[in-house]
C-alpha cells in the first residue's frame, strides 16, 4: 500500500507538463541509486530499493542498503501494516496534529517468483512459535536477513507481527514480475487513539488503535 497514486505530488509545483518533466528529472538526478536490478522496474516496485538507510525495518537494518519491499499476501494484514506505521509515525511527533481529513491509500497487486525463496511459516523455522513477530525487537529478523542475502535467498515469507496473515519481503528486485496491478482504494482517517481504515465503493472498515498495536 502507497499513499493515493491517482494524482502525482508534483502536479501543484509545475506550470505546464513540460515543467513537471524538468522537475522530475531533477528530483531524479538527487535520489539514492537504484541497485542494477531494480532498474528495469517501474518507479513503484523500484522505490523501496532506493531508500530505508537511517531507518531501520524488520528485516533491515539502519545501515543496510538497497532496501527490501514489504507485501502482504491478503488485503486485511497490508492494510494493518500501514495503519502500524501510521501510527507509529504520530507517536514519534510530539506535538503533531493528527489530520482531519481521510488520507487516500492506494493497493496495488504484484507477483513474485523466485526458486530462492526462505519460508518462515515452514519447518524447520516456524518453531519457536512467536520466533519472527516481536513487535519490536528485529534483532533475530534482521541477523537472518543478512545471512539470507550472503547466501543469495531473494524472498523471504514470513508471518505477520500486526496482524493475522503472510508478509512478503523481497531482498532481490529480479524477483519481482511487472507491471504492478491496481487492487483497492482505501482512506485513513486518524482518530484520538487510533484509525480507520475505509475501502471505497464497499461498507468494510478496518479499526486500529495506538493502544492495540502495542504503540506508547
Amino acid at each position: 500500500m502507497v499513499e493515493g497514486q491517482h494524482r502525482i505530488a508534483t502536479n501543484r509545483l509545475a506550470d505546464s507538463g513540460a515543467d513537471q518533466v524538468l522537475l522530475e528529472a531533477l528530483a531524479d538526478d538527487v535520489k539514492p541509486a537504484l541497485p542494477p536490478a531494480a532498474q528495469r522496474l517501474p518507479w513503484l516496485l523500484a522505490a523501496p530499493f532506493r531508500y530505508g538507510l537511517g531507518r531501520p525495518s524488520r528485516f533491515r537494518g539502519s545501515d543496510v542498503l538497497p532496501g527490501i519491499f514489504y507485501a502482504a499476501e491478503d488485503i486485511a494484514t497490508a492494510v494493518a501494516e500501514t495503519a502500524y506505521w501510521r501510527l507509529v509515525a504520530f507517536s514519534r511527533s510530539p506535538g503533531f496534529r493528527r489530520p482531519r481529513t481521510p488520507t487516500p491509500m492506494s493497493a496495488f497487486a504484484v507477483h513474485v517468483a523466485s526458486d530462492r525463496m526462505l519460508d518462515l511459516t515452514q519447518a524447520p523455522f516456524d518453531t519457536p512459535a512467536g520466533r519472527w513477530t516481536h513487535p519490536t525487537d528485529y534483532t533475530a529478523t534482521q541477523a537472518l536477513a543478512v545471512a539470507a542475502r550472503v547466501a543469495g535467498i531473494a524472498v523471504l515469507r514470513a508471518p505477520s507481527a500486526r496482524a493475522p496473515g503472510t508478509n512478503v519481503a523481497v531482498l532481490d528486485p529480479a524477483a519481482l514480475v511487472p507491471p504492478p496491478a491496481p487492487h483497492s482504494s482505501w482512506a485513513f482517517l486518524a482518530t484520538h487513539d487510533g484509525l480507520i481504515a475505509t475501502r471505497e465503493m464497499r461498507s468494510e472498515a478496518l479499526r486500529f488503535t495506538a493502544a492495540g498495536f502495542g504503540i506508547g
